[in-house]
């Protein structure tokens, strides 16, 4: 006999399988293919052929064009300093004064000993002359005239040295006086007044540098230099520039300078133990900004890629194996292709081989893919470009967020 507690139980259980029923008919069933999700979009580059100056930076060192090391010639007490220091000096300009009175009276000394050596010439002179026609009328002997002549020749002599005497208590006269070799900026003062300077060796005082060019000196791979050379004449690149390879600086807080400056030669010799080559470049440096011993990274253009390919860093994937970037066909497929890189240049490398002209790159949006599902490419944009975009949009989002 069924209970009515039985009865009802087994009622429930009929409804509940009535309504599964009806939610699994055809009638209600959503429509095939609505779960497919549409083709991912990636952000791509189109290859195109392009002028690229190959570049590559290097570490170097600024150094003065010309170096003067100013210093006492002669010895005395430092009696007057006549510069600014950290001035700029021209060629000539008087910058210590030495006590000069000991010169002063050793000049006037060589010169009184010149007349004395003048007057004795005059006097040896007048005596040839007047035992000459002594002489001829056997009124002296020979060797009275001879005693004459020899007197003359000596006096002669004599007037040289006191010329010569004279000239160098002249010059260290003006010794005392001290004055800058060259042009340029002088640093600051060695020595100070009162200070012995000059004895028994020539004390330095200052130093004076003319930094208007600059030198920077640095170094390169000579593995690099001769396979950069190999190419320029071989054809594949261009030497740039006709009157040399043009050269920016990069300063210490990442700026670079805004004067391009030119490379003036390779050194002729390998170090042997680095394996590295020496170059020289000029920089102008009308304002000053430039200092010596200045540690600086120098980007140096020594050739030209006339039908140079570029892509964005991030498109090419490298490994131990060789590079490789994803190329999007047509069809949207992507598939891997192997290329060869050269050098970086503003943030992009150079592709030597593998890409041609028009090819589509794939540059953002690799966990994306899935498998051999087609993509839907869309330009690609740098993160500098497109953040302004999304700081716009994640504007309105914050604001719905908030309810305002």
């Amino acid at each position: 006999m069924i209970t009515p507690k039985a009865r009802g139980l087994h009622a429930f259980a009929a409804l509940l399988l009535a309504a599964s029923l009806a939610a699994c008919s055809p009638e209600k069933s959503a429509p095939a293919g609505a779960g497919a999700p549409p083709p991912a979009e990636v952000g791509v580059v189109t290859v195109t052929p392009q002028v690229v100056g190959l570049a590559v930076e290097l570490p170097g060192r600024l150094e003065a064009t010309r170096v003067a090391q100013v210093r006492a010639r002669v010895a005395g007490i430092l009696q007057k300093r006549l510069f600014k220091e950290g001035s700029d000096v021209k060629a000539g300009q008087v910058l210590f004064q030495i006590d000069a009175a000991p010169y002063h009276a050793a000049y006037e000394s060589a010169q009184a000993v010149l007349a004395r050596a003048k007057a004795n010439l005059v006097q040896s002179t007048a005596q040839v002359d007047r035992f000459k026609p002594l002489l001829q009328a056997n009124a002296i002997s020979r060797q009275d005239f001879d005693n004459a002549v020899a007197a003359q020749k000596l006096a002669e002599a004599d007037v040289q040295a006191g010329k010569a005497a004279v000239e160098t208590a002249r010059i260290n006269l003006g010794y005392a006086t001290v004055t800058s070799p060259i042009a340029g900026r002088i640093g600051r003062s060695l020595v100070t007044e009162g200070a012995l300077v000059g004895q028994g060796e020539a004390t330095q005082l200052a130093v004076v540098q003319q930094i208007d060019p600059m030198y920077v000196n640095f170094t390169q791979s000579a593995t690099d230099l001769l396979r950069l050379r190999r190419a320029v004449e071989s054809g594949v690149f261009k030497r740039a520039g006709t009157d040399g390879a043009s050269v920016r600086v990069a300063l210490e807080d990442g700026s670079v300078y805004k004067l391009p400056g030119k490379l003036l030669f390779s050194d002729l010799s390998v170090d042997p133990t680095s394996g590295q080559i020496m170059l020289r470049a000029e920089i102008p440096n009308p304002q000053g900004l430039l200092l010596p011993g200045l540690y600086v990274r120098v980007r140096l253009e020594q050739a030209q890629a006339q039908a140079g390919i570029v892509v964005p860093q991030q498109a090419v994937q490298r490994g131990s194996t060789g590079d490789s970037v994803m190329v999007v066909g047509g069809d949207g497929k992507v598939t891997p292709r192997r290329v060869t890189i050269g050098r970086s240049v503003d943030g992009q490398w150079v592709v030597l081989d593998g890409l041609k002209a028009g090819e589509t790159v794939m540059a953002d949006g690799f966990q994306k893919l899935r498998g051999d599902a087609p993509v839907k490419p869309v330009p690609w944009k740098p993160a500098a470009e497109s953040a302004p975009a999304g700081a716009a949009s994640a504007a309105p989002a914050a604001s719905a967020a908030s309810g305002t």
